[in-house]
């Protein structure tokens, strides 16, 4: 099987991306008998998904993971949900900046991630990696390419799962912007591989109960 991994190029004025920098590490390993392929796409409004879509034709995975920046969390929080709504506090990297638009007009409300979440946060946290579920991807890009993946996944026939893990800053940029957490590269990189490692191995694990994801 293969794996797709997304991260954003750099935002908000940051020299690099947190996402871009660990998923890149995870080029070409095979994780579990899984092929990783790293891909990055664009902190860009719809031209995100369409680079998500891109390497879902180019590499044909059975899991898609998508990785984003969120400054000030001091977990790795796995995504259990994208709602349809594009709400962006600063503009993206070409200055859209939509207020409350859908990302698909007439889509669902949302859609639950189809990774087993929990399964990958208790075996983050088994392996001493800070981790919780989170139950918002925010309004800006990440959510947009969480909610756009589980919208091309919904409507195709091979079943593939997916889902979003969002990092914390790394040191460089907590030491710059002062009083924000941050996670070590190295730390990141092992709990993504981890996240890939339970996906991989758990696919017929995730499954929607009761308007909740298990």
């Amino acid at each position: 099987m293969d794996v797709v991994v997304t991260g954003f190029d750099p935002f908000g004025g940051e020299p690099l991306n947190p996402a871009w920098e660990a998923v890149k590490q995870l080029d070409g390993l095979v994780i579990a008998g899984n092929r990783v392929h790293a891909v990055q796409i664009p902190t860009v409004r719809f031209k995100a998904i369409a680079g998500v879509q891109e390497a879902i034709r180019k590499y044909d995975p059975d899991v898609v993971l998508c990785v984003g920046q969120a400054g000030g969390r001091m977990d790795l929080t796995v995504e259990r949900v994208g709602i349809n709504c594009d709400d962006f506090r600063i503009a993206d990297n070409e200055g859209n900046q939509p207020v409350d638009e859908p990302i698909v007009p007439g889509g669902p409300a949302a859609y639950f991630a189809t990774l087993p979440i929990k399964k990958i946060v208790a075996a983050l946290t088994g392996h001493g990696i800070p981790a919780k579920v989170s139950n918002t991807a925010g309004t800006f890009v990440c959510n947009h390419v969480l909610y756009g993946l589980l919208d091309i996944l919904a409507r195709d026939a091979k079943k593939r799962r997916g889902g979003f893990i969002h990092v914390p800053y790394l040191p460089e940029q907590a030491a710059r912007l002062k009083a924000q957490p941050s996670m070590a590269l190295a730390t990141i990189v092992e709990g993504l591989k981890l996240a890939v490692e339970v996906a991989v191995t758990n696919r017929e694990d995730a499954k929607v109960t009761g308007g909740t994801i298990c």
